[in-house]
């Protein structure tokens, strides 16, 4: 019984022992999940795959696979970037194959890979960013350089090195800060060298500049040096000089020797090449001198990447790492910063409760069975979240600040500006999309407003090919024996400025002598020839003329040409040699001095307003003085003599009657100050009459011209046919005449026998006209401003020297001399009689009436008050007085009539004063009167005394 109850107590204790295990164990395990949850969110893997598609043995390649190599290293070493969990990278080699490519991303696709780093290739990005965006996989390059690579087709395509756009850009900035305006572009024809290409010509577009001829070399690998040949023998040929190269390292190295080899890397070219060069330059030991002589000179770009510690340690761990064989080119740092890029994006994606999951893709279920195993392909459920984290990453690493723009392009693009010189490069300035060209690195300008003006756009000095520190042209007449064909209109009429040698397709006249002068001041010769355009019959329309130049039939057109608008719109013009307007001609008669001069100094108008001036001035001094003034008080014949005689004799000055009211003080000093000018102008304007031989005509300008219906003539084929049209005259009313003659004979004619009022014609042509003909005369100044230039096509470097030789033939005298040589005056054209210009006219004394008329008017206005107000106190009074207000209306206007016409109690001093002297004369003449009565009295005896 004993041993019995000994081993249901073990076993009661063994019991118990078992459940507090248990209940300890599900404690621990209840506390390590809650830790787990509340540390990550969810539990990481071991291991994280990304994969890793470039050209192994690229140069780009080789560096980059170093440097990812040691990216994957520092990211695993690193703890609190991913927490214990280590970074694979799986390498795949795409060999610059867009089916391999192809091949390695589908590879990659039946692995679970997050991400992938890479392609190198801008060909093999467009063709493998289809699966990124189908399977939802983030693609990160850091060579894939074209721009179309950045559009909305390839979301899940992220480009960690800058975009081609930006070296584009820069290459347009160059090529306008040393003025040049077309260029050549050679380049390698698959997607990396046709977008690129097409970046560049969008640039140089808004900097009015222009790709002149494209040159695409095919991208396979049987192209020979033959063919390169032949590519670069029709550049030759070419106009530009300024040569701009986008192609791989082996195709651009061929392109180089062929040039070299053809003479195209001498004085005179300007070579620009991308940054393919750069990066082998970088890259590479020091090359071989033979392929040193090939590119001296020429202009490379390199993507910028700050200098800071980080990345001085790094270069100096990647020297120990290739002991000096492979450089370290800006490709390496990019593809570094990528790996650390996956990695705060990973590590974020972990810490957002993200987790690597896959799911297979429904669309690939139909090809279940075939031999590709398609099937085996599944979708990242991942994708989003990992993208967002890509795109939202903002880290300092060893190219700078990595941070992604709007546009999903890495912020503040910049790029060094290399000059290959001697066995080496040197840099001669930085171009950024913030401070533009510089020689000062583009972070120094971050902290400072932006400043793109032209005055702090600079660059060194470059050596350009053929060792000159002098700037190129930029652009030379072919070799190829093709001569200008130059466009000569053949005139009619006024052949001084352009006339045919008969029999043969020489040209002589002022305009040619011109063209001779400016293009003998070039530097360079200019094979030409002068084309004939007209037929012989009547002047030919120069804007169709210069409308050729467009189709190609022309290279240029000389001769008298207008630069007028809508020329300009299709074509260049070059400095103006010539002065040129439109100018109205038109006959005039003599006018002597006759019996009834002395009344054309005013206008009929003029005459007008002053008569009724001075009638109302007369009438505003009588209004105000009458009531308070005894002398323009009387009798009503009296007062209108007074009225008329007061406002005549204030002409001269000369007025008698003294005013006595304020206002009408006021109203007399502004009117005598209008008295005063125009008795000043008739006097000086009639004088000018007197002595001075006057020529009149009823056309004054073109103003006038527009009011009449009267013809107007104009020169065949001037552009004055159409901009009298654009001013509202009608067609019908347009005349054309061929020669001076027909100008002659029309405008003696007149309107009224079937010729024309006037002639509106370009001054140079009326000047010349009138060297012989002295019955006409230029009526009113020019009304429009132009010139006589020669006409090229858009953006030809020729119409700028040009014109740089028309400035020098100016300031040397020679053109003046060239115009004295055809243009020579005679003496009747220097008349220098007057053309009715003294007459005067009411708007030059509009000013002074308006003056004066409001004067008058506040006069009137105050006196008009006055008068109310004594009216409306008399009213009351009379209301008072009746004790109702009873008043008729007509009682009202005779009590106002009276008001009106009252004397005044209010004496004014000088009636006063003349009351006195009055009064004080008549006392003084009694007392006279009776002083002598007295003596007469005196003298005279007495009746008693007589008698």
């Amino acid at each position: 019984m004993s041993a019995i109850k000994h081993a249901k107590i073990l076993l009661c204790h063994s019991s118990r022992m078992n459940v507090v295990w248990i209940i300890v164990s599900c404690l621990v395990c209840f506390g390590v999940c809650s830790d787990g949850l509340s540390g990550n969110g969810t539990s990481r893997p071991a291991v994280v795959n990304v994969g890793a598609i470039f050209t192994f043995d690229s140069t780009i390649g080789r560096a980059a696979k170093i440097a990812i190599q040691e990216a994957v290293k520092d990211v695993n070493s690193n703890s609190s970037v991913l927490q214990g969990t280590k970074l694979l990278v799986q390498l795949q080699n795409s060999n610059c194959s867009g089916f391999l490519g192809m091949v390695g991303a589908l590879k990659f696709m039946e692995t679970d890979v997050v991400a992938v780093i890479g392609p190198q290739s801008s060909v093999v990005a467009h063709t493998i960013s289809h699966v990124a965006n189908e399977l939802q996989v983030p693609f990160l390059s850091f060579a894939a350089t074209d721009p179309t690579l950045s559009s909305l087709q390839f979301p899940y395509f992220l480009r960690t090195t800058q975009s081609d756009l930006h070296q584009m850009t820069a290459i347009a900035e160059v090529i306008e800060f040393y003025a040049w305006k077309e260029v050549v572009a050679i380049f390698i024809d698959d997607d990396y060298g046709r977008n690129g290409v097409s970046a560049l010509d969008d640039a140089l577009a808004t900097k009015r500049c222009r790709i002149s001829y494209k040159a695409g070399i095919s991208p396979g690998t049987t192209v020979t040096r033959g063919d390169v040949m032949d590519v670069m023998v029709k550049v030759a040929l070419m106009e530009s000089r300024v040569i701009v190269l986008h192609a791989y390292p082996t195709l651009g190295f061929m392109v180089l020797s062929v040039a070299h080899y053809l003479g195209m890397m001498g004085d005179g070219y300007v070579w620009i090449s991308t940054d393919w060069l750069t990066t082998v330059l970088d890259s590479s030991p020091p090359l071989p001198q033979d392929t040193m002589d090939t590119m001296q000179g020429v202009v490379v770009l390199r993507q910028h990447t700050p200098d800071s510690e980080n990345k001085r340690a790094f270069s100096s761990r990647w020297n120990k790492l290739t002991g000096g064989l492979l450089g370290l080119n800006s490709y390496a740092l990019h593809a570094y910063d990528t790996v650390w890029l996956v990695a705060h994006a990973i590590d974020s994606f972990f810490n957002q409760g993200g987790s690597i999951s896959f799911s297979n893709d429904t669309k690939l279920q139909s090809v279940e069975g075939s031999n590709l195993h398609l099937e085996t392909m599944s979708i990242f459920d991942g994708g989003p979240l990992l993208l967002k984290n890509l795109l939202e990453s903002n880290f300092v690493g060893l190219t700078g600040p990595f941070k992604f723009s709007p546009e999903k392009s890495l912020i503040r693009p910049a790029y060094d500006i290399i000059n290959v010189i001697g066995t080496g490069f040197r840099r001669v300035g930085y171009w950024s999309n913030y401070s533009g060209l510089s020689i000062l690195p583009p972070e120094t300008f971050y902290s400072r407003p932006p400043n793109r003006s032209s005055s702090n756009q600079k660059l060194y000095s470059v050596v350009w090919p053929g060792n000159s520190v002098q700037k190129p042209r930029g652009w030379v007449f072919p070799n190829n024996g093709k001569q200008l064909r130059i466009g000569v209109p053949i005139r009619v009429s006024y052949r001084e400025f352009v006339s045919q040698i008969p029999g043969t397709n020489n040209f002589k006249g002022f305009c040619i002598d011109v063209f001779v002068a400016a293009v003998n001041l070039l530097p360079y010769a200019v094979p030409h020839q002068f084309v004939p355009y007209g037929n012989g019959h009547e002047n030919p329309s120069y804007t169709d003329m210069v409308r050729l130049i467009t189709t190609g039939k022309f290279d240029g057109v000389v001769g008298d040409i207008a630069i007028v608008t809508n020329r300009t719109r299709v074509v260049d013009f070059t400095q103006p040699y010539a002065a040129s307007g439109l100018v109205v001609l038109a006959p005039f008669k003599k006018l002597n001095s006759g019996a009834w001069a002395f009344l054309r100094p005013f206008s009929a108008q003029m005459w007008g307003v002053i008569t009724i001036f001075f009638l109302f001035v007369g009438m505003v001094v009588w209004i105000l003085e009458h009531r308070i003034n005894d002398e323009f008080r009387g009798p009503p014949k009296q007062q209108l003599i007074t009225i008329l005689w007061f406002s005549i004799s204030t002409l001269f000055f000369a007025h008698r009657e003294n005013t006595v009211s304020t206002l009408g003080r006021m109203v007399l000093i502004i009117w005598l100050f209008v008295v005063l000018i125009i008795n000043s102008s008739y006097t000086a304007s009639l004088t000018s009459i007197l002595t001075v031989q006057q020529l009149y005509s009823p056309i004054k300008g073109i103003e006038s011209l527009k009011e009449t219906d009267e013809p107007i003539g104009f020169q065949v084929g001037s552009f004055a046919e159409r901009y009298l049209e654009e001013i509202g005259i009608p067609k019908s009313r347009l005349v054309p005449l061929g020669t001076p003659e027909e100008y002659a004979t029309a405008l003696q004619r007149g309107p009224a026998k079937g010729g024309v009022a006037a002639v509106v014609d370009e001054r140079p042509y009326v000047e010349l006209f009138l060297s012989n003909q002295c019955k006409f005369r230029i009526i009113g100044q020019e009304f429009t401003k132009s010139g006589w230039g020669f006409a090229f096509p858009r953006d030809s470097p020729l119409a700028v020297d040009l014109s740089t030789a028309i400035l020098t033939l100016s300031e040397n005298g020679d053109l003046q001399r060239i115009h004295d040589k055809w243009l020579a005056r005679s003496a009747c054209s220097l008349d220098n009689a007057e053309l009715e210009s003294d007459r005067l006219h009411l708007s030059s004394f509009s000013g002074l009436f308006l003056i004066c008329g409001i004067a008058c008017f506040t006069a009137l206005l105050i006196y008009t008050i006055q008068i109310l107000r004594k009216f409306c106190q008399t009213s009351n009074t009379e209301v008072d007085s009746d004790g109702q207000n009873t008043t008729s209306h007509s009682k009202r206007l005779q009590t106002l009539l009276s008001i009106i016409d009252e004397k005044s109690d209010k004496s004014n001093r000088g009636s006063k004063r003349r009351k006195i002297d009055r009064s004080v004369s008549d006392d003084n003449i009694e007392n006279d009167l009776e002083r002598d009565s007295r003596g007469r009295e005196s003298q005279v005896p007495s009746q008693n005394e007589v008698h």
